[in-house]
């Protein structure tokens, strides 16, 4: 299958690219198969994750890829050991690429909590966070990344949360339009970081 992209620049400043990102999703989990929300528990993939997994690094492993960061939570974690294992490919693990915290709903019906995601664009969810602040926390990652990766392709190993973040801080779109629109799982998306983020 042909690798999909998408690439943008923030803000109209200089094409000259810092950092070229490659954003996969963990792989399905059995939360994911069951229709739970994980949230911010760990989540462990399915047999049909790892299967997604082994396929990532197929797709990834002669890629030119010089680190992979994922969120800790395990399966992303899982995801990144089974897609990268043997390579040598440095795999670094940062929580602040974590999925959104649904505090008190984490683990609950996934269906009813994503039907009313706009209720929590600023306010965060009982005893979590709300989606602008998941999105901010993904951005001081971005922040950060250019200060050691300059000029390098990175795979990120995230969720939804960690690809909003993607959307609104490079490709400047609005995060309440993207909470509108349902999460379509494909492999892959390309970003281009500069600096100035």
């Amino acid at each position: 299958m042909p690798r999909q992209c998408q690439r943008g620049t923030r803000r109209g400043h200089d094409a000259d690219v810092s950092v070229e990102i490659v954003f996969e999703t963990h792989s399905f989990s059995e939360d994911n198969e069951r229709g739970i929300a994980t949230g911010w528990l760990p989540g462990r993939l399915s047999e049909r994750g790892k299967a997604a997994a082994h396929a990532l690094g197929e797709r990834r492993r002669e890629d030119d890829v010089a680190a992979v960061f994922a969120s800790d939570l395990q399966r992303a974690v899982e995801t990144a050991a089974i897609a990268f294992e043997g390579t040598g490919v440095p795999i670094l693990l940062d929580w602040r690429l974590r999925e959104c915290d649904y505090g008190a709903l984490n683990g609950t019906d996934a269906s009813e909590l994503h039907g009313r995601r706009l209720d929590h664009l600023d306010v965060a969810y009982p005893g979590g966070e709300s989606w602008r602040g998941a999105v901010e926390r993904v951005h001081r990652f971005l922040r950060d990344v250019p200060s050691r990766w300059d000029r390098s392709r990175v795979v990120v190993i995230g969720h939804v949360a960690t690809r909003l973040a993607f959307e609104t801080f490079i490709n400047d779109l609005p995060l309440e339009d993207l909470l509108a629109e349902d999460f379509v799982w494909r492999e892959g998306w390309e970003y281009r970081l500069d600096a100035t983020i």
